[in-house]
Order: C-alpha cells, then structure tokens, then sequence
C-alpha cells in the first residue's frame, strides 16, 4: 500500500477519533474509553510525522524545480545542498511512520509480575538474583512505577533463591516484556579466595498480570492448603498457619504464598500470581498461533533460552537476541538500562513489519 495513501486514510480517521473523545458518554464505557484514548494517542503522533513528511516531500519538490529552472548558479547549489539533506531525511523518516503504524499492543499497558530465580550456580546464583531485582527496583524508581514484594525466598548468604514482585505503572510490560528468559553473570564469586571466574544463570519471567474479569478461575478447579510459612534452612518462621499454597488442578500450577501473617493477604496475593499465570500460558498459546510471532522478533520469552550476559571482568552488557553489548555494567545494574529496553522495543517493531502483510511496502 502507497504510504501517502494510508496516511491520508488515517488523517480520515483521526478526525472521527478526535470528535469520539469530545463525546462525553464515551466516559461510560470504561473499555470504549482506553481503547479510543489508545488510538488516539498513536494518531496523534502519526499526524505529527505525516505533517513532517509532507513539508520534507514539499521541500524536496520545491528544490527539484529550483535546480532545472533557476538560472543563478548560487541559488542551484544552495538548491542541491538542501535537496541532498531532504532526500537523506526521507527514507529515515519513513522508516520511523512504519514502525508507528504498527498497532500498539493492549498488553503494554498492563501491569506485571515479575519473577526472578536462580538456576545454575548455587550461592553466587541466588546473589545475582538480588542484583537483577535490585536493578529491576532502580529502574522502577526512576520510572515511578509502584512495586510490592509478592514472595521472596532468602537465602543464608543474602541472596534470594526467588522472588516475585508486582510493578504498577505507566507501559510497564511494554517496557519489561523482552526481559524473559535466562540471564547469565560471570563475574569472581566474593566467596571465591583463588579469584576464579564464576558462570551462574538466573532465570526471569515477566507475567502482564490479568484483572479478575479476564482470568475465570472455578473455585472446583482450585486445592487451597493452609500450612506454617518457613524461612532459609526450613525454619518455622510463624506460629500461625498463615502460608497458602494453591495447586490450580487443570494446569498443574502450584503457587505458595507466605509473606504476608495474614492468611486472607496470602490468599489475595497467590490468587493474583495464579492468575498472571494462566494469563501468560493463555497468551503464549494465541502467540503460537500467531506464527510464532515472539520467536521471530526477539525470542520466545522462555525461561530456557539464554538472552543476556553480565560480564563483569569486561565491564560488558551483552544481549545475545539483538548482538548489542554496552558497557558501564555498574549503571546498568542501577537500572540505567533504557538504550538496551529501547533497542529490543525497536527490533521487535522492526521484525514485526517485515513480517506484517497488511502494512505499506
């Protein structure tokens, strides 16, 4: 499809959009309400790069007839210079109205829960696990999103063997989303007395966390246990059976909760995880049936797949998915990691397009 076409026709639908947000019945359809604001958004900042395509296209037109009609030889050169800074600004920006007229997708928007576990490498493992959450924390802080500690399993050296977080914010899992799978460290252990090298993997999952009304959860379909919650070497860390554990029967999932004294608490939080849970296994399933989508743009997001590496020695970010290393690993893992998150966003639109049939050639 012609690009000046498709913008034409969403220039057409911009202004309907425009005069549905004025509706003020709209409010009441909360759904209706999002998804116009949604769109409404994109169009915004698709019309903004169309105005600047036209006056580019303008320019270049305007300059092309200077060039063969103009007699002063000055004014043709000042005509050639502008018309070559016009025609390199064309493809670049083409390229940026493509990507935006990629839909955004409605699980960008949502919420996540977060889960970090060590794998591979014991002690030095479950420390990492603290360091990823930590970085995780730096960049929702600067981010200003809400975090709440859903379980964390501490381990006797100071790391976590697990710990699930939820994260509330602005484009949460749109900025998140790539962060699944294996992330793997090397670095020497501070246990290590011979300085030898260390290889450890910890494991992440980013769940969009789903609202009561998109996960049906049958109470038959549920075992709730009620149990003492322990703590690091299996010690009884309450006098009370406060911990919960939900076994969902058709899946197979077993989500324990046992931060919180209250049982009622630990129930609310187990149930928000379960159903993050089925939400994803639910997701992942329509994104297998949509050709794979996420394998082909920036992995599948499972925990097996090896994504990045820590290289501390090097001072060295590596994500193996994009090959992009960066270094200055300190500010990384104090969350300084937008043009990393910014990258995989791009790459993942960029595969997309090549991918998408429906959109300008």
């Amino acid at each position: 499809m012609d690009l000046i076409k498709k913008l034409e026709d969403l220039s057409v639908r911009y202004t309907v959009v425009s005069e549905l947000i004025g509706d003020a019945s709209l409010i009441k359809d909360q759904k209706k309400y999002k998804e116009t604001m949604r769109e409404h958004q994109q169009l915004t900042e698709l019309m903004s790069l169309y105005d600047e395509y036209k006056k580019i296209l303008k320019g270049i037109e305007d300059a092309t007839v200077l060039i063969t009609e103009e007699e002063d030889r000055d004014m043709k050169e000042l005509a050639r210079e502008e018309l070559k800074e016009l025609e390199e600004k064309k493809p670049k920006l083409e390229e940026e109205i493509k990507l935006k007229l990629i839909p955004p997708d409605p699980l960008d928007e949502k919420n996540i829960i977060l889960e970090i576990r060590s794998a591979a490498g014991g002690d030095e493992a479950s420390l990492f696990v603290r360091d990823l959450w930590e970085m995780y924390m730096h960049l929702a802080e600067r981010k200003g999103w809400k975090t709440e500690t859903m379980e964390a399993q501490e381990t006797e050296v100071g790391g976590f063997n697990k710990i699930v977080t939820s994260i509330a914010g602005k484009f949460v899992y749109g900025t998140l989303r790539w962060e699944s799978g294996v992330h793997r460290v090397q670095r020497v252990p501070a246990t290590e007395s011979q300085g030898r090298l260390q290889t450890s993997t910890v494991t992440v999952a980013v769940l969009p966390e789903a609202e009561e009304t998109e996960i049906q959860i049958r109470p038959e379909d549920v075992r709730v246990d009620v149990m003492r919650a322990g703590g690091p070497g299996g010690q009884c860390v309450n006098t009370t059976d406060s911990a919960v554990r939900l076994t969902h029967i058709p899946t197979g999932i077993v989500v324990i909760q046992q931060d919180e004294k209250s049982q009622h608490k630990n129930k609310d939080k187990a149930f928000r995880v379960l159903r993050a849970r089925l939400f994803d296994l639910e997701e992942s399933k329509r994104q297998s049936e949509r050709a794979d989508a996420r394998k082909n743009m920036v992995g599948s997001g499972a925990r097996s797949e090896k994504i990045r590496t820590y290289n501390f020695p090097q001072d060295r970010v590596t994500d193996h998915r994009i090959n992009l290393s960066l270094h200055n690993l300190p500010s990384f893992m104090m969350g300084n990691m937008d043009e990393m998150l910014d990258a995989l966003n791009v790459y993942a639109k960029e595969e997309q397009l090549k991918d998408s049939s429906d959109l300008v050639n």
